[in-house]
């Protein structure tokens, strides 16, 4: 019996060596969580043996408990990292429309091809379809979809509309608006431009010209170009003794259509519309004494939109930037957890899967209610103390030189019983 004792004593603490050594190999491996080996003593009694002098039948391996305190974090560069502060578990999947899930603390994603954020793996990360606030749309791990970030957004939108608003100085010195060149900056005072857009998303450069006229108190002239070519008439700009402009009213005036400049704003060049104007409006000018300033400006057309940027906050909402100032929500981040994460089955590459033992995905947002928060340009360390792993690691060598040693007086025993004559 001593033989089976020492054996079983023997294994307890090869067990107990490899989760130890396990531990230690992954203490820079993102989102692992360290194990515990877990240990009981086995008796074997029938109903007729005696309790009070059973002497037990070794040591057995119960179970190899994950611990799923929190790691420290490491921050990055990288706005794809992510990392949870609190309860939850990352959502992936194998298959772009795949229904099995697997769960992991490991946040180090990427982009793949076709711009689905990935892990390391290839796994899809999961998130909530959400609405124009940001808002997710339903919240369940049946409601999970994989996030793919959009690399064009929108299409090209003609400008129409120009809202600007400027300070003339008062003290300009008068010019003769007839003299007026665009190439020539001593026929004219100021000058601002804005960039618009044609029907197809190519851009152009709409300039303003701003003359102060000689003889007529308080006037200036306002002219408009278009890559070079004049738009129309001059607009006249008139301000009263208190620097407010009175002319035009309202403050706002309408341009020629823009087809005049024919090129591609001509309807025999690839313009949706021929007709197209820019409407300016001008509302907050003024003429004070202070230089020449523009206050406003701002216009309504767009290009197509490349993708420059990704936020995601701590609510898990994942926000994207494009090169034509649009910024949209894409999706939400998904996180889930367990009534027992113990329970979970350890399927590798630092991910898990739900088992009876652990219970049912409980879906849920980040940064709501007992789920963690999601720190971007950060990752998850291993939650494994070096130090305590090398000290079990010298508890667990010393038992089982320890039971290697019975083991050992045993078979001397034995071997002693037989050359008995």
């Amino acid at each position: 019996m001593a033989f089976g004792i020492a054996l079983s004593g023997i294994n307890a603490s090869q067990k107990d060596l490899d989760t130890t050594s396990n531990n230690i190999a992954n203490v820079d491996t993102t989102g692992f969580k360290e194990s515990r080996a877990e240990f009981a003593d086995v008796y074997a009694n029938s109903l007729f043996s005696n309790a009070k002098t059973a002497n037990g039948n070794g040591a057995k391996t119960t179970q190899v408990a994950q611990q799923f305190h929190q790691g420290s974090l490491k921050f990055t560069q990288n706005s794809l990292d992510l990392a949870i502060t609190g309860e939850g578990f990352f959502v992936t999947s194998e298959k772009k429309d795949g229904l099995t899930h697997s769960y992991t603390r490991a946040g180090a994603f990427k982009l793949n091809p076709n711009n689905y954020i990935v892990t390391s793996e290839g796994n899809f990360l999961q998130g909530y379809k959400v609405n124009s606030d940001g808002t997710p749309s339903a919240v369940s791990m049946a409601a999970t979809k994989p996030i793919q970030l959009s690399s064009e957004v929108g299409s090209p939108t003609m400008t129409s509309d120009i809202d600007m608003s400027f300070n003339l100085p008062n003290s300009a010195a008068t010019k003769d608006p007839t003299l007026f060149n665009p190439d020539d900056s001593s026929t004219y005072n100021s000058s601002t431009s804005a960039t618009i857009y044609d029907s197809l998303g190519g851009s152009h450069v709409a300039q303003s010209y701003f003359v102060k006229v000689a003889g007529q108190p308080n006037t200036w002239q306002q002219r408009i170009y278009v890559d070079g070519k004049a738009l129309g008439q001059p607009q006249t700009l008139r301000f009263d003794n208190t620097g407010s402009l009175v002319q035009p009213s309202p403050a706002e005036f309408t341009t020629p259509a823009l087809s005049t400049l024919g090129g591609v704003w001509d309807a025999t060049n690839g313009s949706v519309d021929p007709t197209q104007t820019l409407n300016f409006k001008i509302g907050g000018s003024t003429q004070f004494s202070s230089p020449f300033e523009v206050n406003n400006l701002k216009q309504n057309g767009s290009t197509v939109g490349k993708l420059t940027g990704i936020d995601i906050g701590a609510d898990g909402l994942v926000k994207a930037s494009y090169s034509n100032g649009v910024t949209r929500f894409v999706s939400k981040v998904a996180l889930a957890k367990f009534n027992n994460p113990q329970g979970l089955s350890q399927k590798g590459d630092t991910s898990w899967l739900q088992t009876q033992a652990s219970g049912e995905a409980i879906a849920g947002e980040p940064d709501r209610g007992t789920f963690g928060k999601v720190n971007s340009s950060a990752l998850e360390q291993s939650n494994v103390n070096l130090t305590n792993q090398l000290v079990n690691l010298i508890s667990a060598q010393r038992n089982f030189q320890a039971n290697s040693r019975a083991l050992e007086v045993d078979s001397s025993l034995q071997q002693t019983i037989i050359q008995i004559r």
